[in-house]
């Protein structure tokens, strides 16, 4: 028997969660279908968020959870396998549970593919970071090092000189003939110090970040690396319902407006799964306004029923 509800939130990060409040507190019967797997699970923090600056992604989350639960939202820990439209949307969980639902929200986020270079994954969220605006402030005036991952990883280079006057900026599979001149003289301008060749290796010492390895064997000591992941958007959902996307620098997202709704009727994309910069206070913000939309649809569509 397939069970019915007004809305489907898939993904129950940052961006889903708080669209399920928003419904649930307009009493619309909504389930949240969690993975559990967030994007920020590496992180011990989070910042940036005004009055949660400083709190455990974990931590944030389950209170999250608990606020939705107060409003009779439910909460699966499953994983979406399957999607099709026709009068209303019907979707296929791994668990082999069938849900469906008058309305969509993809939730889904991305994954971060980190650089193949020894030492990058285990440090990750660690003193292995992508983002100063998270986490630049805790390490700030240490000794930073930018591991190339395309030649945009200028940006980057420049960008964490804000928090610390020692930055190099490992080219690693990248030639300096790669770097256009104006990213030579920023970069020049800002003190980072260009190193070319191969990174062979992060060298750990006492659980903590000590240094680089080139290939050739010389070792610059540093304490904390920035390296820039490879976006993957989770869209597969997206997809099968003929959502249309566009290509970016960092990945293919769906075109939505500015609530969020794609190009697919009652469906939303919230969160990282419709854009690669949605920090945690956007994807709330992102989730909040889809979910005040969707409830004001829904009426706006029952009323006309009526009539």
């Amino acid at each position: 028997m397939t069970e019915a509800y007004e809305v489907i939130v898939v993904g129950g990060g940052t961006a889903g969660l708080s669209a399920a409040l928003v419904l649930g507190r307009a009493r619309r019967r909504t389930l949240v279908v969690d993975a559990g797997e967030p994007r920020n699970a590496p992180a011990a923090h989070m910042h940036g968020y005004l009055t949660r600056d400083g709190m455990s992604p974990a931590e944030f989350l389950a209170v999250g959870r608990e606020e939705i639960a107060r409003y009779g939202v439910e909460l699966v820990r499953d994983t979406a396998v399957d999607v099709a439209r026709g009068e209303d949307f019907a979707v296929e969980l791994a668990s082999g549970r069938s849900v469906r639902a008058r309305r969509l929200v993809v939730a889904t986020g991305l994954k971060d593919e980190l650089p193949d270079v020894p030492g990058v994954a285990e440090r990750f969220g660690k003193d292995v970071l992508h983002c100063p605006y998270c986490h630049g402030w805790e390490v700030r005036d240490q000794a930073f090092g930018v591991l190339a991952t395309t030649a945009q990883s200028v940006h980057q280079a420049l960008m964490v000189s804000q928090w610390s006057k020692d930055v190099t900026f490992f080219l690693h599979e990248f030639a300096e003939s790669d770097l256009a001149d104006d990213d030579l003289r920023r970069l020049a301008a800002a003190g980072v110090q260009v190193v070319p060749g191969e990174v062979a290796g992060l060298v750990i010492e006492d659980d903590r970040l000590t240094g680089v390895r080139l290939a050739d064997g010389t070792v610059h000591t540093r304490e904390v690396v920035f390296t820039a992941p490879r976006a993957v958007p989770q869209t597969d959902l997206l997809v099968r319902l003929g959502a249309e996307l566009t290509e970016t620098p960092f990945g293919a997202y769906p075109v939505v407006d500015g609530t969020g709704l794609t190009t697919v009727p009652g469906v939303w994309a919230v969160g990282n799964a419709m854009g690669f910069a949605e920090q945690v206070v956007n994807a709330a913000a992102g989730g909040y306004r889809a979910g005040a939309f969707i409830n004001g649809e829904l009426l706006m569509a029952d009323l006309d029923a009526t009539l």
